[in-house]
């Protein structure tokens, strides 16, 4: 495809991957607002329309379960068809879905809960694309010796829930829980509009000088990863084969474990530490509401800093293995920090050691970076589905593990030892495990049959 600006651009340096991971955190940003619109808006649908607390837990729970089901058929879809058309067919599936919702408050009572179930798990299979589909698009845009800062922005994006729950609680209390799926659906389509315009392959868009293109190729960068915007891709489908091929390679699996242990922090801190302030160190709701977002803060300025501290060992000559393997390893190391808790009653001390724990955890979550270093070419999306569904696995077990603590010993005290282990077990994986990180070869079915 020839731009039709290619003349003009020719020696000019643009920055248009800069807008590229700019759209991806915009998109990422909706989607964890969807996630936690239900959660927001849930006090006033059990009032309004009678579904009972044990119905409104399956109703959260139903987004992460099909959530981690869609992940290796996303990620075929991905390799399959490209990640301009499978996203931008996302984001138009899950506003949809926002609408659907904010619609059936006027329906009969008695399928008012099948619906908003059934409208939840659509949700959770659409954005299913996301995490995968941004690191694919990174790993084609983005130099290796800038993909850990990239990586890092679009990872931020999961911090934004806290400032789409001040959004929700205020449009809820002034306009009712419809307005809350309102806003996303009407924005989410606007979103959807803006990907058609913004986002190309490298190569096809309009906007990139020959210049920016060479230096994305010459980095690293997979340029020709979708051969055009819109166009059927040249990859393999998913197949069982090449996910057995991808379960046998011991580094992959060493990150995958890895995932799951970081991210088993991140749904500690998302769904029990306000709950363990307020039971454990006897905060008021109040003072709740503003001491989660201090933890939420250092998280995102630590996976930022992460990122770009990877990037930046990286171009001082430091070894892929190393400049990515040194932040993770100092961050979990960080996050340890959170036993200490167990033996101070003073509140102050408390929500420092968590921000760190939650600092720590920041800098060390450059999963998606690595896999954008390490994934085949042709199985980049499957790579990134199998890796993110070992990591929201976690989603699952997290919760539950720690509410059986909890419930079995009365106190937090071995549920923060339960996560900074995982911390722990995350820091042995990427030593022992993983090894040497690198680009897999791998031979597709196709291949080895030719």
């Amino acid at each position: 495809m020839n731009r039709p600006n290619q003349s003009i651009l020719a020696d000019k340096q643009t920055h248009i991957r800069y807008l590229i991971v700019a759209m991806l955190f915009i998109a990422s940003c909706f989607s964890y607002g969807d996630r936690v619109a239900l959660s927001f808006a849930g006090t006033s649908m059990e009032k309004e329309l009678a579904i009972d607390p044990l119905k409104l837990g399956w109703l959260l729970s139903g987004f992460s379960w099909a959530y981690v089901c869609g992940q290796l058929p996303s990620g075929g879809l991905l390799d399959r068809f490209g990640s301009k058309r499978v996203y931008g067919i996302s984001i138009v599936l899950w506003s949809l879905c926002a609408f659907l919702i904010a619609f059936t408050g006027y329906i009969a009572t008695a399928w008012v809960f099948s619906a908003i179930f059934a409208i939840r798990l659509v949700s959770g299979l659409a954005q299913s694309p996301v995490f995968p589909g941004n690191g694919r698009i990174v790993a084609a845009w983005f130099p290796t010796a800038e993909r850990g800062g990239a990586s890092a922005i679009f990872n931020a994006s999961q911090y934004s829930s806290l400032f789409f729950g001040m959004l929700f609680g205020w449009l809820t209390q002034k306009y009712g829980w419809r307005s809350c799926f309102w806003f996303m659906g009407l924005f989410g389509f606007l979103l959807a509009f803006a990907w058609s315009k913004l986002v190309y392959n490298v190569k096809d868009h309009p906007l990139i000088s020959q210049s920016e293109v060479e230096r994305i190729e010459r980095g690293g960068g997979l340029v020709n990863l979708d051969r055009a915007a819109g166009v059927k891709s040249s990859s393999n489908p998913l197949t069982w084969r090449c996910v057995i091929q991808l379960l046998q390679q011991r580094m992959l699996v060493g990150i995958y474990i890895g995932q799951f242990c970081i991210t088993t922090l991140t749904y500690f801190f998302i769904t029990w530490f306000p709950v363990y302030l307020v039971q454990a160190r006897h905060m008021s709701i109040l003072k709740v509401g503003f001491a989660v977002a201090l933890p939420a803060l250092c998280g995102c300025v630590g996976g930022v800093l992460g990122g770009v501290s990877s990037d930046s060992l990286l171009r001082h000559g430091y070894s892929l293995t190393f400049a990515r393997k040194a932040p993770i390893i100092a961050g979990m190391l960080l996050s340890i920090t959170m036993i200490a808790c167990n033996y101070t009653n003073t509140q102050a001390l408390v929500l420092f050691l968590m921000s760190l724990a939650f600092f720590g955890k920041g800098i060390g979550a450059l999963g998606w970076t690595v896999i954008a270093d390490t994934s085949p070419k042709q199985l980049i999306g499957v790579n990134g589905g199998l890796f993110n569904l070992f990591g929201n696995i976690a989603g699952i077990t997290t919760p539950i593990v720690i509410g059986y603590i909890v419930k079995k010993t009365g106190s937090f005290n071995d549920a923060l030892i339960y996560v900074a282990t995982a911390a722990l077990l995350a820091i042995f994986s990427y030593l022992v495990i993983v090894d040497e990180i690198k680009r897999l070869e791998l031979p597709l079915p196709s291949q080895e049959i030719s």
